[in-house]
């Protein structure tokens, strides 16, 4: 199996090649869906269930091919006519998916099938039992008008995400300072940052501005400035998109058969209901009160060192504050922790970290992408039986740019069968180029996780299974948990050195964990603070149309669940969720970090000790987690690694401590 080819192109003709080879992918993707589609509608009295739910499963893969590609070059490609083509394929493929799951006579043909002649293998089993419950959820049992109706708001609701996902994406606010406003920031971050012909220095809402600005800076009416700007990114053209997404995913879900949508989107995942969720939300608030009073009030004590008379500290505060507490009270400077944690060595730590946990090396190919800050890996295997056999392929597009997507994450170009088509990944994120955050690091050692098993679970026989493919609120535990590689001395001193070429200290990284522990009451209540904007917006249309009103104003809501959850309170003026990105693709279920952070802690501990690279224990962990997919409920994935069911003990001894 070859990676996809991705096209050639110069700076003269990117536009043109980039347009048609979209075009043609989509319509080729398309096209063979529809063709297998059409085989899969004559087996109504098919023999041979497999071959069926084969046909229609690698259907499903021809159409998520032309959707990942749609999803992907429309959040990265430089040029906006490209980004539009992508996102129209995406939609094509959307609508596509919407007609095929209200098609009667296609879920005849499944309704048909004879399971017996299943027996003796349980992933097909498991691929009709899904296929079914896909069609149940999807109202094909309703009437005619009903099901074009959910078919429209299906198309708008594709509409609505790509259009919010753009507002973001686009809105990239600016601040203009002199440069001795800059009193306090890294010196590399003021020489990447020299004024203009007026005098005056641009600063940007793009992460690699907003978080050292906030940190660092001594002026605080810069710091207030940057996280209005910040707070404000796309307000207000954001609240009338959200208001009619919540409105219409509402009403989908009420029509075939749910409560609300919470519930609906709760059905397929490890939670189960939508009423779970809340309970949730409140069980790890109330898990984090007493770590969150204890923070709060080393916070505030040094606050009014320097605003004697303040009762709470001021969000655009928050950032600087916490940094200097842990300069103050364990040590840590920022600023010279980011001497260890220059980009290009951590790239390569983070590839050389994760071969050796995994059995895995990166080997660097020149290929063709869609921009020149692209780097593509083949992941060959580097241990046991498949020694030097490529197994997939990754790009990492890590940093800002216009038009770019502007949080982290990592997209599907292609998901793998055996066979059938190789595993190949992107990570989407927006890091400086020069010295790192360590929070930075933790970050793309989370994003990696992603990518990592999207790779390894490319190699079964369905398209449905392939990939991160299990429950959603399960799908951020193997990036959590990778997460604390970087924090181990041990492993940091690989990669993380400074510019003489000096380890970071084993005695500073302690100092650091100290300190990250410091925060964690207030970082998990603001975590649940986003959880429940993500319910709770989803669930007031609910609530409403029962009382026979309308939903609270955004905002309005946004204000009351941060008075209620958050660590600090509303700083005025400003619009959280219009940038909340979450509420697209994540919809009700932001609870699933936290779900997930729970089970994480449960598996690394399987790592503790001496274990950290232990071959064994790793090699089980990849072969019994993470290669496997979706072939199996998250819980027995996890149960299988772990030899018992997890539990929530390792997570609240982590919060206590």
């Amino acid at each position: 199996m070859t990676p996809l080819d991705l096209p050639t192109s110069s700076a003269d003709d990117h536009r043109e090649v980039w347009s048609a080879w979209v075009s043609e992918r989509a319509r080729a993707e398309l096209a063979a869906a529809e063709e297998l589609v059409e085989q899969v509608r004559s087996q109504s009295d098919a023999a041979d269930p497999r071959a069926t739910l084969q046909l229609w499963d690698r259907a499903a893969g021809h159409l998520g091919n032309a959707a990942a590609m749609g999803s992907l070059i429309g959040n990265v490609h430089p040029d906006a006519e490209v980004r539009d083509l992508a996102e129209a394929a995406e939609q094509d493929a959307q609508r596509i998916a919407t007609r095929w799951s209200l098609d009667r006579g296609l879920y005849d043909v499944f309704a048909g099938l004879d399971t017996g002649e299943l027996a003796g293998d349980p992933l097909a089993e498991r691929m009709l039992a899904k296929v079914r419950n896909d069609f149940r959820r999807s109202g094909v049992d309703r009437d005619d008008a009903t099901r074009e109706r959910i078919a429209a708001i299906n198309e708008r609701l594709t509409e609505l995400d790509q259009e919010f996902s753009k507002v973001i994406r686009d809105d990239v606010r600016t601040v203009r300072v002199t440069p001795d406003r800059l009193d306090g920031l890294p010196e590399d971050f003021r020489t990447a940052h020299p004024a203009g012909e007026d005098g005056l220095v641009t600063l940007t809402t793009d992460y690699p501005d907003v978080i050292p600005v906030r940190m660092f800076a001594r002026d605080q009416g810069l710091r207030r400035d940057i996280t209005v700007a910040f707070l404000q990114r796309g307000w207000p053209d954001a609240e009338p998109l959200l208001t009619e997404l919540f409105a219409l995913r509402h009403e989908l879900a009420t029509t075939v058969g749910f409560e609300d949508w919470p519930s609906y989107d709760a059905d397929v995942k490890m939670i189960g209901t939508g009423a779970a969720i809340p309970a949730f939300i409140d069980r790890i608030a109330d898990a984090a009160a007493e770590p969150l009073e204890r923070d709060l009030a080393v916070l505030l004590e040094r606050y009014r060192q320097d605003f004697g008379d303040a009762t709470a500290i001021e969000p655009y505060d928050a950032s600087h504050y916490q940094e200097l507490v842990r300069a103050e009270q364990y040590q840590v400077d920022s600023q010279q922790v980011r001497t260890y944690f220059d980009f290009a060595k951590v790239r390569q730590g983070l590839l050389e970290v994760t071969g050796r946990l995994f059995g895995l090396r990166y080997q660097p190919v020149q290929v063709a992408t869609w921009h020149a800050d692209v780097a593509s890996y083949d992941v060959v295997v580097a241990r046991g039986e498949r020694v030097g056999e490529a197994i997939g392929r990754i790009h990492l597009d890590l940093h800002p740019r216009e038009g770019k997507y502007k949080h982290a994450a990592q997209f599907t170009l292609t998901d793998g069968v055996a066979g059938v088509q190789a595993p190949e990944g992107v990570l989407v994120c927006n890091f400086p180029r020069g010295l790192m955050e360590h929070d930075d690091v933790v970050t793309l050692f989370h994003e990696f996780g992603h990518l990592l098993h999207h790779v390894l679970a490319g190699h079964g026989d369905w398209f449905r299974f392939a990939g991160v493919a299990t429950e959603w609120d399960f799908v951020e535990a193997p990036s959590q948990m990778l997460e604390e590689w970087a924090w181990d001395a041990e492993v940091l001193q690989t990669f993380a050195t400074d510019a003489s070429g000096t380890p970071i200290p084993t005695e500073l990284v302690e100092k650091m964990r100290a300190a990250d522990d410091y925060g964690k009451g207030i970082q998990t209540r603001t975590q649940m603070f986003y959880a429940s904007m993500s319910y709770w917006f989803h669930r007031d249309p609910a609530d409403a149309a029962a009382a026979g009103g309308q939903p609270p104003a955004l905002t309005d809501r946004m204000i009351e669940l941060q008075a209620r959850y958050a660590a600090l309170p509303y700083l005025e003026g400003t619009h959280m969720f219009a940038s909340f990105g979450h509420l697209g693709g994540y919809s009700s279920g932001y609870y699933t970090y936290m779900w997930s952070l729970v089970i994480a802690k449960d598996l690394f501990s399987a790592f503790s000790g001496d274990a950290l690279f232990d071959p064994e224990v790793a090699g089980r962990y990849r072969d019994r987690v993470l290669a496997r997919g979706g072939q199996a409920d998250a819980a027995d994935l996890v149960a299988d690694f772990l030899g018992r069911a997890y539990s929530f003990d390792a997570y609240g001894a982590w919060l206590a401590r």
